[in-house]
């Protein structure tokens, strides 16, 4: 499957194949209409005590990364409920963090590709 990550506000394409959000929490200010959403994937996104802990701090990007990980490890149905999801065709993994490369959905981006 080939993935990539994505802000929810950038304008969809139709490069992004099934666009899957990965947030606990719909995106401020975003209709529903207007983002395009394929899947709403909330079960694999990390918890809320994590998410409030992390922060976008980029020096806990490590820690959050394993304890991220944890999680997702935590959740088998969840995990292959999204693999289900995103079948065998390009998909995008959608985010609303102003953070573009130390957010969630490139945390769960790395461990799909290296839980293959």
């Amino acid at each position: 499957m080939r993935l990539r990550t994505k802000r929810i506000y950038e304008k969809a394409s139709g490069e992004d194949g099934r666009r899957v959000l990965v947030d606990r929490l719909w995106p401020r200010g975003l209709s529903k209409e207007k983002a395009r959403v394929d899947v709403w994937a909330r079960s694999i996104a990390p918890s809320n005590e994590l998410r409030r802990w992390y922060g976008h701090d980029p020096a806990k990007w490590e820690e959050f990364r394993q304890r991220y990980f944890a999680e997702l490890d935590a959740n088998p149905e969840g995990v292959a409920e999204l693999r289900v999801a995103l079948g065998s065709r390009p998909a995008t993994l959608l985010f609303s963090s102003k953070e573009e490369d130390l957010n969630n959905a490139r945390a769960l981006l790395e461990y799909l590709e290296g839980r293959a």
